[in-house]
């Protein structure tokens, strides 16, 4: 069977951007060969999101870029949600409960509105700002939440979040639930600002993810450190 990724000479995958692969330290060995495994078991007619938006994350932000990292846990698992950027899903398709809690806290902390906000979910325009909208796990299988988790991806994003960690350079993490809180420690040099609050899931969103203000602070951070501001309604 013909593999789904390609290994270049770091060990990442070479579908990975090659500004992406020269700043990550060199991936584990058997790193893509594991991955492929396991994702051909799954047959690539279920997986999303599809082939060619694995590596968008990477795509739409550049590492010198990055001045903002959201990380998600893994993609929306329904038909067509999923394209690559956590917590986003393509216009065409219905806002998701959690994305919606994030356009609510968005317009009751900055106001505005997206463009479409309430129809259209894309997150491109933050992604080409310099926000890195990174789940944890790159893939996952229709209608199977966490279905992917020990495939490798953890690997690369483990590596982005080192990469992320040992930069100088100032950036907020941006860190919603649980899982996403485990990654605070990495994040101790004087430039980095961390902001943790509850999932914006409608089972947690009201724990703390409803007036946390993280797109007001995000800003006020980078403006104190020199870095434009994020423009959240693009």
């Amino acid at each position: 069977m013909e593999s789904l990724i390609a290994c270049g000479k770091s060990g990442w995958p070479m579908e990975l951007p090659e500004n992406w692969r020269v700043v990550l330290p060199p991936a584990p060995k058997g790193f893509v060969q594991h991955l492929n495994d396991r994702l051909a078991n799954v047959g690539e007619a279920e997986i999303w999101p599809r082939r060619k938006n694995w590596f968008a994350a990477f795509e739409r932000t550049p590492p010198e870029a990055v001045s903002v990292l959201i990380f998600g846990q893994d993609p929306y698992h329904g038909p067509h949600q999923a394209h690559g950027l956590s917590f986003s899903v393509p216009r065409e398709v219905r806002i998701p409960p959690s994305l919606r809690n994030i356009f609510q806290e968005l317009q009751e902390d900055v106001g505005g509105n997206l463009p479409g906000w309430g129809r259209e979910g894309a997150l491109e325009g933050w992604a080409e700002q310099g926000v890195l909208l990174l789940n944890r796990v790159l893939t996952v299988s229709e209608g199977s939440a966490g279905s992917h988790q020990g495939f490798g991806w953890e690997s690369l994003t483990d590596a982005v979040v080192a990469w992320a960690s040992d930069s100088k350079r100032p950036l907020v993490a941006i860190l919603w639930g649980k899982w996403a809180a485990t990654l605070c420690e990495a994040f101790t040099h004087p430039a980095h600002e961390v902001l943790m609050s509850a999932h914006p899931s409608p089972l947690s969103a009201y724990r703390g993810f409803k007036g946390s203000k993280p797109f007001s602070r995000t800003n006020a951070w980078l403006v104190s450190q020199g870095v434009d501001p994020i423009d959240w309604n693009r």
